[in-house]
């Protein structure tokens, strides 16, 4: 049985892990297509922090610079230049190389990770993990409870790397540039599987843009505006 309760809470971290990035740290943080409530903001943050170690300055910086330079020279971990299968194996790899280029971290995110709760606890992205470890433990036991850590940190970093790697690689394209949208791929990422789309209108809180195409975020979204917690700036047109 309690195998069976830490499946559960590795599928419920993981899948909170990804709206949480793709609202906040995507979305909010780095694009600024929505404004969020600071009580929303916080959650969202100690969700990523807890769970993936993810320091947000570093996060918006390697993204930014991604679309600075989308599968060109300079790209931190674009499939057509290193190639689908490095990507898809080692993009934890390549990320953590870029967080590591303090030009990179000062050029494409001056205005993030800045405030006292980053400098104090944010900024620490071993601490996140540890505090998160000690809290599976707490639930699960010693040993279940550090396996089911160690397996929704891994799936979240596949699913980044299925992002990264297939979404510049498969998939159809509705729009003339180097990304790719798949649909299977959105359902399981909070909508991030929409990347054409989202290459085309970078500030849209809404991935979605044609008929038959959904965005798991959205409806979130909307619902954290209805709460008065969040306020989307920009939407993308929708046929």
């Amino acid at each position: 049985m309690t195998w069976l309760y830490a499946l559960a809470l590795v599928l419920l971290t993981v899948q909170l892990s990804t709206f949480c990035t793709s609202i906040y740290l995507h979305r909010a943080l780095t694009h600024r297509a929505l404004v969020m409530h600071p009580a929303a903001a916080f959650f969202m943050r100690l969700q990523v922090w807890l769970f993936t170690g993810i320091v947000p300055k570093e996060w918006v910086a390697v993204h930014r610079k991604h679309h600075r330079y989308p599968d060109q020279e300079g790209d931190p971990h674009s499939p057509k230049l290193k190639g689908l299968g490095r990507i898809l194996l080692g993009n934890a790899f390549y990320y953590l190389r870029e967080t590591r280029n303090p030009e990179t971290l000062a050029r494409f995110a001056p205005d993030v990770g800045n405030d006292w709760l980053d400098r104090h606890f944010f900024r620490h992205g071993v601490l996140g993990p540890a505090l998160g470890i000690v809290l599976f433990v707490l639930l699960l036991g010693p040993f279940a409870g550090g396996v089911a850590y160690i397996l929704q940190a891994s799936i979240y970093i596949f699913l980044n790397a299925i992002i990264n790697g297939a979404g510049h690689a498969v998939g159809y394209q509705t729009f003339e540039n180097t990304a790719t949208n798949l649909q299977s791929v959105a359902w399981i990422t909070a909508g991030e599987g929409l990347h054409n789309n989202h290459h085309e209108f970078p500030t849209s809180a809404r991935f979605s843009v044609r008929r038959g195409e959904f965005d798991p975020s959205w409806p979130l979204i909307r619902l954290l505006t209805a709460l008065r917690l969040a306020r989307p700036l920009y939407l993308a047109p929708h046929s």
